[in-house]
């Protein structure tokens, strides 16, 4: 089809204009396309991942880089990420996706359970099945090897030890994601057992009307287990929590309304509702911020940031600032113009990184220019120029906040 290079407003008024049997000949083709390339990125990154060729530009992972390069979320980079890792040994796997003949999604299925040596039956078996299909037939496998090899190492079966016991504890684990506020967790078998018991006998005292959903009244039991763990009624709240909120706010003779209530930490933007609600469960700090939303500016009067700083940089960055990276736990504030010749221990000059990166961005051939509360220039060795911005949350504010300050001058 020679209209093929259309784009844009193009694009659309050409699909729009071609009749039913045309516009699915034109999705075959494009599919077909869309599959060979990702067939060829595969393969690409797979040799990434190899060669390490993502520590050139600082990244501590293929994801990572591919990510901070590429401008992907880090679902879809890992989506390709994994299947590269493994391509080297999955040729025939690969080569099926570069023809089209399966899709990425089900090469991503196979990718964990395929070897060398069933890397040619695991591909017949992808070009006959759905991906449901195909990722309940490796999942069956997979379990019939966990068993089959389980009971080559020990039959009969020798009682558990301690060190059995240790070790299912030690693949628990528990993370938490602020951005949607969720909680993933995986338990020892025995664990499991006692929290999900737990969980639902809590969840069967909560009042209903009949309507509430169980998923609803077993996330209110859990809230009422964290808040009943905290000792007896009347005790201090073990609860901590920082909100921003404009000075304006605070005083009542000010008579005039904020358009923006406050800002809860890792949670975002909040009204004045759950302001309130917080506020009757936990011990308050209020940050005051300055007329653009900032919090203190403390310029060479001291080397360290305080607390109030570190927050707001926290608030700022959300995670370490460098491209691609989204380390939160092992991070924390940092000058980019180091305190010792003349850097201010100013929002401007904070910076939130990890440890990697920071000492990646000190090191001989890397630079970091900018400001913090606006846009920050990282360069690599090989001359490879990335940015990084606040969190988009953080902007809002201060533009929210300007421009409100800006109506009221006019007035």
């Amino acid at each position: 089809m020679s209209d093929l290079a259309a784009v844009g407003p193009e694009l659309i008024s050409l699909v729009a204009a071609m009749s039913a049997e045309e516009r699915r000949a034109y999705l075959d083709a494009a599919f077909e396309r869309m599959k060979a390339a990702q067939g060829e990125i595969v393969a690409a990154l797979g040799e990434v991942e190899r060669c390490q060729d993502y520590r050139d530009e600082g990244a501590t992972s293929v994801e990572a880089w591919v990510v901070q390069r590429y401008g992907l979320s880090v679902a879809s980079a890992r989506g390709f990420t994994q299947a590269a890792k493994v391509a080297w040994n999955i040729p025939h796997l690969v080569g099926s996706l570069c023809s089209g003949d399966i899709s990425l999604d089900k090469l991503r299925v196979v990718a964990e359970v395929a070897t060398p040596e069933s890397d040619r039956e695991w591909c017949d078996q992808a070009k006959e099945c759905s991906v449901r299909d195909l990722a309940e037939v490796a999942r069956t496998r997979a379990a019939a090897e966990a068993a089959g090899a389980a009971q080559y190492e020990s039959s009969p079966s020798p009682p558990r030890s301690q060190g059995d016991h240790d070790h299912d504890r030690d693949r628990g684990y528990l993370r938490f994601n602020d951005e949607h506020r969720t909680l993933t967790a995986q338990l020892p078998p025995d664990r499991y057992a006692e929290v999900k018991t737990a969980l639902e006998a809590r969840a069967r005292e909560v009042p209903t009307d009949g309507a509430t959903p169980w998923d609803r009244r077993l996330c209110d039991g859990f809230l009422e287990t964290i808040r009943s763990s905290s000792g007896s009624e009347g005790a201090s709240s073990p609860f901590f929590v920082v909100a921003h909120v404009p000075l304006t706010s605070l005083v009542e003779e000010a008579g005039q309304a904020s358009p923006l209530a406050g800002e809860l930490e890792h949670v975002g933007l909040i009204d004045i509702e759950t302001v309130r609600r917080v506020a009757c469960d936990a011990t308050i700090a209020i940050a005051v911020d300055d007329d653009v939303g900032h919090t203190m500016y403390e310029g060479r009067a001291r080397r360290f940031p305080t607390k109030a700083q570190r927050r707001e940089v926290m608030r700022r960055d959300r995670h370490c600032r460098f491209p691609g990276c989204t380390n939160v736990t092992f991070a924390n504030v940092h000058h980019i113009v180091p305190w010792e010749p003349d850097g201010p221990t100013d929002l401007s000059n904070l910076v939130l990184a990890c440890l990697h990166h920071h000492h990646l961005v000190h090191s001989d051939g890397w630079t970091m220019t900018g400001n913090a509360n606006e846009e920050l220039t990282i360069t690599a060795p090989k001359g490879r120029v990335m940015t990084s911005r606040p969190s988009p949350l953080w902007t809002r504010v201060s533009r929210v906040t300007s421009s409100a300050d800006r109506t009221a001058a006019g007035n």
